[in-house]
């Protein structure tokens, strides 16, 4: 399985980004995925999950009302809408398709900062 993130950058509080995770060697279609963060000296946290349709997510509390988990099965890639970013916010953001987050990919690193 290959996942390879993307979006990741520097944004000021209140700002938003969205992250892309391209998933390949996967039938990605029948999948549940999830996305993860780990700030430095924190533990891999789960943001957030989506069942294989899209139509069931489940969110941290942190990530409640500000992120949006997505998909797009037919081009085998995940998504996170983050909005109102706040500096606890700064992460490396993984994408998992196990619920621990062990199978994940390199991360792209989102810091939110004035």
């Amino acid at each position: 399985v290959k996942l390879e993130e993307s979006g990741g950058g520097l944004v000021q509080p209140g700002e938003s980004l969205k992250l892309s995770c391209v998933v390949s060697e996967l039938r990605f279609s029948i999948h549940i995925m999830n996305w993860f963060r780990q700030s430095p000296g924190k533990e891999l946290e789960r943001v957030a999950t989506i069942y294989p349709d899209g139509s069931i997510t489940n969110y941290a509390d942190f990530a409640k009302g500000r992120f949006t988990i997505s998909r797009d099965n037919a081009k085998n890639t995940l998504f996170l809408q983050m909005t109102d970013l706040k500096p606890e916010d700064t992460a490396m953001y993984y994408c998992a398709t196990d619920a621990r987050g062990a199978k994940r990919g390199q991360g792209t690193q989102v810091t939110v900062s004035s």
